[in-house]
């Protein structure tokens, strides 16, 4: 493949790095020593984990499960199979005052009574109902085994291959079960494809019934920058916490399970949360449609064509490492006309420090027609020529 070395795309990959300016390359420290059962940081918009323990060993979830149940309403809802202010009559499964819930956090809604969507969708985020959980799936699924069956088709749809749920409001359950890099999926999920609903995991209370509560994620007063997720207990699963947080157009995704209290996994969260900010830093690479090269064209109604990235690209790094990036652009060796948008030309890859930290396919940004016969002939002989020359 005929290699091209791109260094002046943009800033990042300037050529010009100093001795001086290498000499302040970020210093990574440890990650913190966590005290929970399992945990995971990760960069929202890249996926980079940045730190991990126990990530992928299943554990029994509490009310981190309505992640599950708000994330298929929210589903349900952006399709158009039900609509936030549908009614949904309370059954005496979802009352508030089902012995199954004694002792749980509930929205408290009655049965008999027509509760809309709406506020059971702000019940299950804010109030962590477990009642609204249920009354949720009975009407988006008919029951609860029903809509256990969606959460889970939902989970594979998202790649989360090691969790598995059996209710919607994740009180103990044989075999449901979850893990700490799966809600980590899944959180930025509900960012990512449903921002409006997940708006509402900001919201400090919520009243209905003329019952004010308030949402149980206590970093959300404490921290502007973290806006969501969700916490839960149980005494088998211990005190978890899912957060996100934003600073400066970086975003970042915490779990931690297992922790003793709920001082200690806010405080766990806390420090991971710092930590990630502190030390690295999520840098634009491409913008979309940015011609990364124009190679030579043969046989084209043109003479070259724009290669580059259909998608923005973004990548994670040790802060103060953007300038010593390195960006390669390998190029198939010969390109002939006829071209069509976002036929893979090639390779973009970038390296730190020797190592590969992002690469995806180089595509034509632009369709290109072929030449007429005699033009073609004459490419056709330059081309040859070329070759000839360059054995």
């Amino acid at each position: 493949m005929k290699r091209l070395l791109i260094s002046t795309l943009f800033v990042l990959a300037t050529a010009a790095a100093t001795q001086s300016s290498l000499a302040q390359s970020a210093i990574i420290p440890a990650p913190p020593q966590v005290a929970a059962e399992a945990y995971l940081l990760v960069d929202a918009h890249t996926g980079a984990v940045l730190v991990e323990h126990n990530a992928d060993v299943p554990r029994p979830p509490a009310s981190l499960v309505k992640m599950m149940t708000a994330y298929v309403l929210a589903g349900e809802v952006e399709s158009g199979r039900v609509s936030a202010d549908d009614m949904v009559t309370v059954s005496r499964n979802a009352w508030s005052q089902n012995p199954v819930f004694a002792g749980s956090s509930l929205m408290w809604i009655e049965p008999g009574k027509a509760v809309s969507i709406r506020d059971l969708e702000h019940g299950i985020i804010i109030s962590s109902g477990n009642d609204a959980t249920v009354a949720v799936a009975e009407h988006l699924a008919g029951s609860e085994a029903a809509f256990a069956e969606m959460m889970n088709s939902y989970a594979q749809a998202l790649g989360m291959s090691n969790s598995h749920f059996v209710n919607s409001h994740g009180l103990p359950a044989d075999g449901q079960v979850v893990t700490a890099r799966d809600l980590a999926t899944l959180g930025a999920a509900m960012i990512n494809n449903f921002p409006e609903h997940y708006a509402l995991y900001k919201k400090r209370e919520f009243t209905y019934n003329n019952i004010r509560q308030y949402n149980r994620n206590s970093l959300l007063g404490e921290d502007s920058s973290v806006d969501g997720i969700k916490t839960g207990y149980t005494s088998e699963s211990g005190y978890g916490l899912v957060a996100s947080a934003e600073r400066e157009g970086m975003r970042l995704i915490s779990v931690v399970m297992g922790t003793r209290s709920p001082t200690v996994r806010k405080n766990e969260t806390r420090g991971l949360l710092n930590y990630g900010f502190r030390f690295f830093e999520t840098a634009d690479l491409f913008e979309p449609e940015q011609v990364l090269a124009e190679p030579r064209l043969w046989k084209g109604v043109q003479g070259s064509v724009a290669v580059g990235v259909l998608e923005p690209a973004k990548v994670t790094l040790p802060r103060g490492q953007r300038e010593q990036l390195q960006t390669d652009v390998e190029l198939l060796p010969t390109l002939i006309a006829p071209i069509s948008r976002g036929d893979e030309l090639g390779t973009v890859r970038l390296s730190l420090d020797g190592e590969t930290v992002f690469d995806a396919p180089i595509v034509a940004l632009e369709s290109v027609e072929q030449s007429g016969f005699f033009a073609r002939i004459w490419d056709s002989i330059k081309m040859w020529i070329s070759k000839l020359f360059s054995v």
